[in-house]
């Protein structure tokens, strides 16, 4: 009798957050049934599991080495190939593009990204001495960053600015959609919101930029 295919029923926001996840710090084996997903945080990976009901045990990778980081191993067909429907693909940092996202979850979707692949950053002007913040998403695909950009200028009326530099001791390069204060605030007021599922870490930072003053009443990167 041939094995039954088991469905995860992970559906809704989680589902799309979790896509965000495994686009960023995820890896599709060429076996067409197993998912990792990557994070150096171990207590972050043990809340995504019970937040999404998963039983599967959390993994140690380059154990005792600088790198060393956790993981958690998803196995199910099902969910694999519903993966390559909507457009990841294994080796998928290079070859990564559009991506089929629902728009009433691009948010869900974003903030996953952002916590595998994104950066806050915070500082203070040396000259008017305000809290300035940015916000920047990394991706080793020139087409899915450029799609990225389009969509989050659709959706949340941001411009960001994409920036390339070539990696350390590799051929290829890395590409960074990177925004300012106050669209960053924009976006992260939408993807962030009260009871949103996130990595701890960068939702309090989130929260942070979104009640820090803006010291300015417009800018040329968010259109509305």
């Amino acid at each position: 009798m041939a094995n039954r295919r088991k469905d995860l029923k992970i559906e809704g926001p989680s589902l799309w957050y979790l896509v965000g996840l495994i686009t960023s710090d995820g890896c599709l084996s060429r076996d067409g049934r197993h998912i990792d997903i990557t994070s150096k945080d171990y207590a972050f990976l043990d809340k995504l599991k019970n937040s999404l009901g998963l039983m599967n045990r959390i993994g140690i990778k380059n154990k005792d080495k600088v790198n060393e980081a956790y993981y958690v191993q998803i196995a199910n067909r099902n969910f694999y190939e519903f993966l390559l429907s909507i457009g990841l693909t294994p080796s998928k940092s290079l070859s990564l593009k559009c991506l089929d996202v629902p728009k009433e979850f691009f948010v869900d979707f974003l903030r996953g990204l952002i916590d595998g692949d994104g950066c806050l950053g915070r500082w203070i002007h040396p000259i008017n001495l305000h809290e300035q913040w940015s916000l920047r998403i990394f991706s080793g695909s020139k087409a899915f960053i450029m799609w990225l950009q389009s969509k989050i200028e659709d959706y949340f009326a941001c411009r960001g600015k994409v920036h390339f530099a070539l990696r350390p001791n590799r051929k290829n390069f890395i590409y960074t959609l990177k925004y300012g204060k106050i669209a960053a605030r924009e976006i992260l007021q939408n993807c962030y919101y009260p009871g949103a599922f996130g990595l701890d870490r960068k939702t309090k930072l989130a929260q942070q930029c979104l009640v820090s003053p803006v010291g300015w009443g417009q800018s040329k990167t968010v259109l509305n």
